[in-house]
């Protein structure tokens, strides 16, 4: 039995984008699950199984519909798929009275359920969020009940606020295969069989890294995964060096020449640290002119003598003030006062 195991699509997200892709950001969410779903066809996969969050907020019915045409035009692949907390079953939700293709399989109980597939001897176990926070462990007393010879759970959250659970409890629940959803980063509990995909597509700055789905397949010699990337575009955060000869220019260059070599395609948050010349100004709107970067954050500090400007200064109170923060190390909240402080002091003179 072949499957592919998805989660965290948020199909109606608005991601943070950057200004060359905020009007297509929302529209690359369906692009990127429609090629999933290419996949599923291509590949006569068997099961396409979504571990939750499959919307970002409540589904509109005209979503539901757009969604559910592009599930029927897969002539092979069912569909099983759970409700997770940003898409929770509420009691106007237009999931409850939608009416989905014949190979859709939905899993909206409160309650543990699940749909079994003779033909493919499989069943697949799940429930729904029915609000948008469970902190009660759901999944810790749910096992495999035999009704088929490869069983699988679908299930969402991990965390103390969304169904926490004991990785050992379900290492023991006899599942084959736990299709997790949730965490937007990819993680493997355990090898080839308790999985988080991570999301499709990120959809937050601080959603670094690649993103993608996983394979499988599940035989009589057991079961084999592998993890798929194919998301169109990844958050990247750049650290840029900055020293005490370098201007707004250099320093932009420094960031175009980092965004050449990971890729144009992606978005970028630039932070910038070191310390810079006290003369210099960072103009960090310049910087980011034209670029595909979402912000940049300049932690960097005026590179002060401040043994010379004690010295000079002992009797005064730029001198007292520095004399306050002796010793304090430069990567401290102290330090960024020391310098704030002699930066207001200089420059009321």
């Amino acid at each position: 039995m072949r499957f592919i195991h998805t989660a965290d699509v948020h199909l109606g997200a608005q991601p943070d984008a950057g200004p060359l892709y905020s009007r297509q950001r929302g529209r690359e969410l369906w692009d990127t699950f429609e090629h999933v779903l290419h996949v599923c066809e291509e590949e006569k996969t068997d099961l396409l199984l979504i571990a939750g969050d499959l919307f970002h907020r409540q589904p509109l019915v005209r979503e539901l519909k757009e969604l559910d045409y592009l599930f029927s035009g897969l002539t092979h692949t069912k569909v099983v798929l759970i409700a997770g907390n940003h898409d929770y079953i509420r009691t106007d939700s237009n999931y409850l009275d939608f009416r989905w293709s014949s190979n859709v399989f939905p899993l909206f109980g409160e309650k543990p359920g699940y749909i079994d597939f003779t033909e493919l001897h499989t069943a697949v176990y799940g429930l729904s969020y029915h609000s948008r926070e469970i902190s009660r462990p759901l999944y810790d007393g749910l096992t495999a009940k035999g009704a088929e010879p490869f069983e699988i759970l679908l299930a969402h959250g991990g965390d103390e606020r969304h169904i926490p659970f004991d990785l050992r409890t379900l290492e023991r629940s006899g599942f084959d295969y736990i299709a997790l959803g949730h965490i937007h980063k990819p993680q493997t509990l355990r090898k080839d069989r308790i999985i988080y995909p991570g999301a499709l597509e990120p959809v937050d700055k601080n959603d670094t890294g690649a993103h993608g789905y996983v394979k499988g397949e599940i035989t009589e010699r057991g079961i084999r995964t592998q993890w798929v990337p194919c998301a169109g575009r990844e958050y990247i955060h750049l650290e840029i060096a900055v020293e005490q000869r370098d201007t707004t220019g250099s320093i932009r260059d420094q960031i175009l020449k980092q965004i050449n070599e990971y890729g144009n395609e992606n978005i970028y948050k630039v932070i910038l640290k070191g310390r810079r010349d006290t003369d210099i100004v960072l103009d960090t709107a310049r910087m980011a002119s034209n670029l595909n970067v979402l912000e940049i954050i300049d932690k960097t500090v005026p590179a002060y003598d401040f043994e010379r400007l004690y010295e000079e200064n002992k009797e005064t109170i730029l001198g007292r003030y520095i004399d306050c923060f002796h010793g304090c190390s430069e990567e401290s909240i102290e330090y960024q006062a020391l310098c704030e402080g002699v930066t207001a002091l200089l420059g009321s003179r």
